[in-house]
């Protein structure tokens, strides 16, 4: 089975930094986007940034210039760094793996069991 495993989460100061990976079978790493998701308490899951196979990145407006988002083929990894950190930002952060087609079509959607970063002073 596939597994996406988060790690790096915790607890950090505001304006502190973290940097989320998450590890994924290679297969599917290679062939998908892969992205970062989070939910905050009260709040729906909401995109955070994703990455595409062949390199194109989309962030959230609330998180762009502070978190980038990348991938190392040869670890078969995605990472999330978060810099300038907010209160605002506390919430489980998942990793996602998808792919569809053309057409929209899911041909699959793997998600970790998520990261809890809580910034806080």
């Amino acid at each position: 089975q596939v597994q996406l495993v988060e790690s790096g989460g915790g607890l950090v100061q505001p304006g502190g930094s973290l940097r989320l990976s998450c590890a994924a079978s290679g297969d599917i790493f290679r062939r998908g986007a892969m992205g970062w998701y989070r939910q905050a308490a009260g709040k729906q899951r909401e995109l955070v940034a994703t990455l595409t196979s062949g390199g194109r990145t989309n962030y959230a407006d609330s998180v762009k210039g502070r978190f980038t988002i990348s991938r190392d083929n040869v670890k078969n990894t995605v990472y999330l760094q978060m810099n300038s950190l907010k209160p605002e930002d506390t919430a489980v952060y998942y990793c996602n793996c998808n792919d569809k087609t053309a057409g929209g079509a899911t041909l699959y959607d793997y998600w970790g069991q998520g990261t809890q970063v809580t910034v806080s002073s």
